[in-house]
């Protein structure tokens, strides 16, 4: 499935009917389909590059290694994460991959930065941190962009969203998929699920295997060209929109069993609010066919819940 691509330059032009056009764009592939890819996002090619060089070589250190930046007690949000810990919500079963996770770093007096626990460093591979710092700023940088578009469309204020993702509790997650060495149970390697956040930014991916439900409730792999990042909309915003812009459901499936000797990395950018945002559903996004679908929550509240749910966080 070619999903729906826009141009984030046309946005930051200057020009304002080239605005107007890719917040329209933008907005209704949203409704639509719930995945758009996005060129000219801002994140250097040679950044990329190195992001996924480093992330690989992190993943073929030995278990023990790995195992020493396992932090249990952050609940997966800070350092490594084990092979098997984490499952959908609603399945048993544990996806197949392990992950590295690097979170936000505080370098005014935001007061925030109490509520976040620090990064966990990697000396194994002396460039592993510095470039996730790097990526996770521009990854930041692009996804203000993109939200300041989905506001306007929104017919909120343009800026609606800037003072809750400056300093906001965004996650960049290193996922390896290993190699698959025996009979699987089953053809998935990470179940059907929904992100938490409120967008998400994946900047390609290792090999294929990302699929989309459609609202014809049909599995279609997505792809995107090299130079594009992908960009779906997660549960915090279907909640704060009242279900005008829809979390996709997505899930990453096996590969062919001649390539099941091959491991699948795959680095996506979780964009989340501070904690305090609330994301009570919008008046605007309410009328008389569209009554109010969820219980206020606050963004830290709701994340909460959700770790619960898939297992992170006992």
């Amino acid at each position: 499935m070619n999903i729906p691509v826009v141009d984030l330059e046309e946005f930051l032009s200057g020009d304002e009917q080239k605005k107007k056009e890719f917040v329209k764009k933008l907005g209704q592939a949203y409704e639509e389909v719930g995945f758009v890819a996005v060129k000219n996002h801002g994140i250097p090619d040679d950044l990329i590059a190195d992001l996924y060089k480093y992330v690989q070589q992190f993943f073929s250190l030995s278990d023990d290694v790995k195992l020493s930046y396992e932090k249990k007690e952050l609940a997966g949000q800070r350092g490594y994460t084990s092979f098997g810990r984490e499952h959908a919500k609603g399945f048993d079963a544990p996806d197949l991959k392990e992950f590295f996770q690097f979170g936000q770093t505080v370098e005014d007096n935001d007061p925030v930065k109490e509520e976040y626990p620090d990064n966990v460093m990697v000396s194994e591979v002396p460039e592993f941190s510095p470039t996730l710092l790097k990526a996770y700023e521009n990854f930041e940088k692009s996804g203000t962009s993109l939200l300041r578009a989905i506001a306007l469309y929104l017919q909120l204020d343009e800026n609606y969203f800037d003072e809750w993702v400056h300093n906001g509790n965004s996650i960049l997650r290193a996922i390896h998929y290993p190699p698959i060495k025996n009979e699987p149970k089953s053809a998935i390697r990470a179940e059907q699920h929904e992100d938490i956040n409120l967008i998400t930014l994946l900047v390609g991916a290792s090999a294929d295997g990302l699929q989309i439900l459609t609202k014809q409730n049909e599995w279609v792999g997505v792809t995107s060209l090299p130079e594009q990042i992908v960009v779906n909309v997660g549960d915090m915003l279907q909640r704060l929109t009242n279900n005008k812009l829809r979390s996709t459901t997505h899930r990453v499936v096996n590969p062919p069993r001649e390539l099941w000797a091959t491991s699948r990395f795959s680095i996506p950018f979780f964009l989340h609010p501070k904690g305090n945002m609330n994301l009570a559903c919008l008046e605007g996004c309410i009328d008389t066919d569209h009554q109010k679908a969820y219980e206020d929550a606050t963004a830290g509240e709701y994340l909460d819940e959700r770790l619960r749910e898939i297992g992170l966080k006992k």
